[in-house]
């Protein structure tokens, strides 16, 4: 698995301790990308910007999950589940990040970065990250409803998939101003040339 961490700037600070915990917490033979954003950048990205980033980074197939946030954590996630090919879980709670990658299966999560980071805070995002990569996905919760729900997280995917654009026109409809932004963030649009589908980098360009 190779799993990106990137969050908004305003979170900058939780950058290294996030991407720490989650290669401390990552799958065995995982690659782990930290994509910042980092007290070092200059440029500064929103929220908005970022989940761009992020349905770039999973609909080129660069990375297969990513983990996110931002204050809350409320905002990353609407806004990167209104990318193409997203399925991004809210997740405050060791306990959401389990049902969700379980029982929802989808292929990113935003932390509340911003909420009550004393030394509890930071507890609490180790064991929800710990949680979060602690058994393989998909698998359905609670065992006995196990088969219906790994059913249902196919349907779901399928009914977003028929509701969405494609990433491509996507692209191609998206505010100039904002893909210039996003074009800013050189370490991600690299990677994505490097590692991501030739269709989707090539949009990039």
């Amino acid at each position: 698995m190779r799993i990106g961490v990137i969050q908004a700037s305003s979170q900058a600070t939780k950058n290294q301790i996030i991407y720490d915990t989650v290669l401390k917490y990552a799958p065995k033979k995982s690659e782990v990308i930290n994509f910042g954003c980092t007290m070092e950048e200059n440029d500064k990205y929103s929220y908005i910007e970022i989940s761009i980033l992020v349905g770039i980074l999973l609909a080129s197939r660069t990375v297969d999950f990513v983990v996110t946030g931002c204050s809350s954590g409320q905002g990353m996630m609407l806004a990167c589940n209104s990318m193409p090919d997203v399925i991004c879980g809210y997740a405050p709670t060791p306990k959401d990040a389990y049902l969700f990658v379980q029982i929802n299966n989808g292929n990113a999560i935003s932390l509340p970065l911003g909420e009550d980071y004393t030394w509890l805070g930071i507890e609490n995002l180790e064991k929800t990250i710990e949680v979060l990569f602690s058994e393989p996905f998909g698998q359905g919760y609670p065992e006995s409803e196990a088969e219906r729900k790994i059913r249902d997280a196919e349907q779901l995917k399928e009914i977003r998939s028929i509701g969405q654009v494609q990433f491509k026109e996507f692209v191609n409809i998206l505010d100039i101003s904002l893909l210039e932004s996003i074009k800013r963030k050189q370490d991600v649009i690299q990677y994505v040339r490097a590692y991501g589908e030739k269709e989707i980098a090539d949009l990039l360009k």
